[in-house]
Parts: C-alpha cells; structure tokens; sequence
C-alpha cells in the first residue's frame, strides 16, 4: 500500500473530524473532500484499510516508532538497561525508573496513535458496506479492520487496566466523552474483534503481503484468551481450553532455521512470520518506510544512540544451560541477539562483528554488551540513518511456546513437551525429557521465552501473566515498581481532561 494513499486519507479524515464537530461550517465547497464523497471505489477502501495499517506499532510517526513504542513497552522489562543517552530524556527515565505519573508525554503519545488507529477502523467498518465493489474484496477488507481494531485494543488493554471501547464512527461532538469499559467487556470485545477476521485469507496474494491474514486472527485471539484466564480464574479452565483451540487453527507456518534472518532484513516475512511490520527502501510516491531503529538500539560503538542495552541478567539467561548447543556453544540464539566479549566475535580470521572483532570495536577490557536483533545484516545499512527492517509481531514460535503454555496450564504436559522441543531444536539446544512434569515444563516455557523474544516487548506482559513482575524487577535492582502502582499506566492526562466521562 502506498504513501500517498496515507496521505490522501490522513487528510480526509482530520477534515472529517473537524468538520463533523463544528456546525458553524455551514458552507462546503463542492470539490471538497467529505464523509459523503470520499467512500465511492474500491480504490477509496483500500486507502481507508492503508490509513488503519499505517498506526501499526506508531511505525508512521517521525520519531514515535522507536522514542515512543520502545520506552513504553521495553523500559519496563527486566532483561535491558537503559543506555547514557536516554538520560537526557526525563520522560523516558520516569519510565524505566516507573516514576512516572499520568502527565508522562510518552505513553500519552502512545495511548493517542492506538485510539487514531481505532478512528480509522471504525470509518472503514462504518463507510466501505456501502461502497459498490467486489463483494468478496469487500468482506476481506472488513474482516481486515476488524483485526486492526482488535489489535489496536489489545495493546491498549495490555498497557492499561482499563480502557474506552471505541466501536462507532464519531460524527458529533457528543460521542467523544465515553466512560472507561470493565476489563472483561473489553477482553470480550476484542476478542470477538479477532473471532470477526477468521474468515481472512490463510496466506494473502504477494502485492497484500503484510496484511492480515487468518492465522494472525487466530494467534492474537488465543493470546487474548491466554492472558484472560490468568485474570479471569474463575474461567480460567474454559479460557484455557478455548486459547488452545485458537492456537491450533494456526496453520501454514513453520520454522525459520536462520533465527537472525528474521530480524536483520534478509528474510522479510519469512515462513515463520504471522504478522510483520513492514518496512522498505522504497521511496517512490513520497514515501517514507524506513525507520531509525537501529540507531536507537545500538551502543555507540557501532555508531548508535546508545538508548538501550542488554544486562547482565539476560547474558546470564542464555548461558544458564552452558555450552550444551549442538555447535559446542551457548544456545544459538545468545549470538544471534546479542553482541557481547566472546571468544566467538573475537574469532580474527571471521569477524562477525560487521567485519570486525569485539575487541577491535569495543575495547578487549570491555563487557559491553549491544542488541544485534533488529540491526542491518551489513556496515552499509548500519551507517545509514533510516533502514527498512521488518519487525515480525507475531511468530510461529510464539504460537508453540503458547500453546505449549494452554496445554502445560491444563495438565496436558505430555502434549506442551514436543513444542517446546521444536523451538529449542532451531536454537541447536538438546530436547528437555519427554517425561517432564508440570512443575519443570512450566519453569522451561518461562525460560524459552526469555531467550526466544528478547526485545521483542513481550516480557512484561509475560511477566504480568504470571505474578512474576515484582519479583523479577527486583532481582534486577529495580525496586521502584510497584504491582499495585506500575502493572498498569495510568489513564493520561490529557484523556482525562477531554473526557467528560473519566475522572
């Protein structure tokens, strides 16, 4: 989907809303674009579809993507530090020091490009059943929005206790004060949002590549399920059992062999990857999919912004079964994630740190360590100041180690014990035994997922899941959290002075 189609909808709708809220415009100009003469072609949904995708993840924002997403999400786990440069931020600081209060700027922006996002689905459900266009076509993009709605919900309800539902096309001022929705209606909702998309494609045609397809649909409704029994103990059983039967609609997907691959821009969209952000070099029609990551991730060293950095703890993790790999190593995945002093990037007749050694960069009495996952594969793109590196958002991995999870959850442990295998098997990591109990499974998943989604911001949540937030953090040194204070943001405010309903 182009830029310009971005574009084009972004301006109609900033003039839909500032229009629909003013009766004093009483005079339209006839070749102005409106909520009545937008939604006529096919061409004009699939604009409206292009405009909901592009507040994926803040990718579109100038600087959100990685100053807005990655504090938000990352300062908050207990596998990362914050880098030097970072300290000159106050904001992201109360993030990671989870000193922050509801004025905090950060998770506002957050909060806003997820409900714009929402804006747009809505628009999409509410004007393209009306437009005349291929009825199939139509239900897909539908199906499509419904997704993006859900999903959009779903990271608000990860990151808030409480939400608004916004599930209408606002076109009066009187729509937009909404009271906050119980978390179980919101679970309800969004999960009926993804139940919406299962009709989507299973794979989608090459020029749709990176749109939603069935099996995204049923891998965030299993996650969605997952999450819901641990809140919802009461159901848990039932939530339990329906998370595994999503899990196991996810078909067509394997795992990629080159873990690195995924996250360095070799291997976009690879046979492992459920749902990715995309990203191009691309820049015909104004557009603009390239993103600074990278900067923001990597150490000075390799010529970042040092903002974040792996510790101690999660090196620590990857080496907690020792050299016991199938290559006479760590696991696999500590290199492909990780650069850090070791003898295998100080190899001088292979330097694998973009041609060189550790120590040639970081200095041999150095025990920095910088995150490789989400650099270029090459020093060219390295030196850029915006690549195109995919971020892949749901892999198959994590559907096995999730539905491993249900299963292990339910006293199925026999069942969760050959998932787990398949990924420890990518990471030349031997099987655990098939006669593992409960207990240790359990134990095992917390620690595959460790190493599996590092800096993939998914540790939190896992952390949240299991009680484990408080203790984990405070392991680490970081005893300013608090489960009562800091398992949720608070409601920003900003939202609370525009909302009539939220006090």
């Amino acid at each position: 989907m182009k830029k310009n189609l971005y574009i084009i909808l972004c301006l109609v709708l900033t003039g839909l809303f500032v229009s629909s809220c003013d009766d004093r415009l009483d005079v339209v100009s006839p070749d102005e674009l409106t909520s009545g003469n937008f939604w006529r072609s096919q061409t004009d949904a699939e604009a409206g579809l292009a405009a909901v995708y592009s507040k994926l993840e803040c990718a579109t924002e100038t600087w959100e993507f990685a100053e807005v997403k990655f504090p938000v999400e990352a300062y908050r786990e207990d596998v990362c530090n914050i880098g030097s440069d970072a300290l000159n931020y106050p904001t992201w600081v109360e993030l990671f020091n989870f000193t922050y209060t509801n004025g905090n700027s950060q998770f506002y922006k957050y909060w806003e490009i997820h409900y714009q996002g929402i804006s747009y689905a809505n628009q999409v459900l509410e004007k393209v059943p009306s437009i005349n266009m291929d009825e199939t076509y139509k239900k897909q993009i539908l199906a499509e929005a419904h997704f993006l709605r859900g999903y959009y919900h779903m990271k608000l309800l990860l990151n808030w206790e409480r939400i608004i539902i916004r599930n209408e096309y606002i076109t009066s001022e009187g729509q937009i004060s909404k009271p906050l929705s119980d978390r179980g209606a919101a679970w309800d909702f969004i999960i009926a949002e993804f139940e919406a998309a299962t009709g989507l494609p299973q794979k989608q045609t090459p020029e749709r590549t990176g749109r939603a397809t069935q099996g995204a649909a049923y891998a965030y409704m299993g996650y969605s399920l997952l999450t819901r029994a641990y809140e919802d103990t009461g159901k848990k059983v039932e939530y339990l059992a329906k998370a595994e039967a999503a899990f196991k609609k996810v078909k067509g997907y394997e795992l990629e062999k080159n873990f690195l691959s995924m996250f360095n821009g070799t291997n976009k969209n690879s046979k492992e990857s459920i749902f990715e952000l995309q990203f191009t070099e691309n820049t015909a029609n104004g557009a603009a999919y390239r993103t600074a990551l990278h900067k923001w991730i990597s150490t000075g060293e390799l010529g970042g912004w040092d903002e974040i950095f792996p510790n101690q703890i999660l090196i620590d993790e990857y080496k907690k079964e020792g050299k016991t790999a199938t290559t006479g190593l760590y696991d696999s995945r500590l290199y492909q994630t990780v650069f850090f002093n070791d003898s295998y990037f100080n190899d001088v007749t292979d330097k694998k740190v973009y041609g060189y050694t550790y120590n040639e960069l970081f200095g041999a009495t150095s025990q920095k360590a910088c995150f490789r996952k989400y650099l270029p594969a090459t020093l060219e793109d390295l030196n850029k100041s915006r690549t195109a590196v995919n971020l892949p958002l749901m892999r198959y991995a994590d559907v096995l180690l999730l539905l491993a999870e249900s299963l292990n959850e339910q006293g199925k442990t026999p069942e969760a014990i050959p998932l787990i295998n398949q990924v420890r098997d990518r990471a030349d990591m031997p099987e655990i035994p098939a006669d593992s109990n409960q207990d240790f499974v359990k134990k095992q998943i917390e620690h595959e997922r460790i190493l599996e989604f590092a800096l993939e911001n998914t540790r939190f949540y896992d952390m949240r899941r299991w009680g484990k937030a408080k203790e984990a953090l405070t392991a680490v040194g970081r005893t300013g959290f608090s489960s009562d204070k800091n398992n949720f943001y608070p409601i920003p405010l900003l939202e609370i002075k525009s909302n009539d309903q939220i006090n």
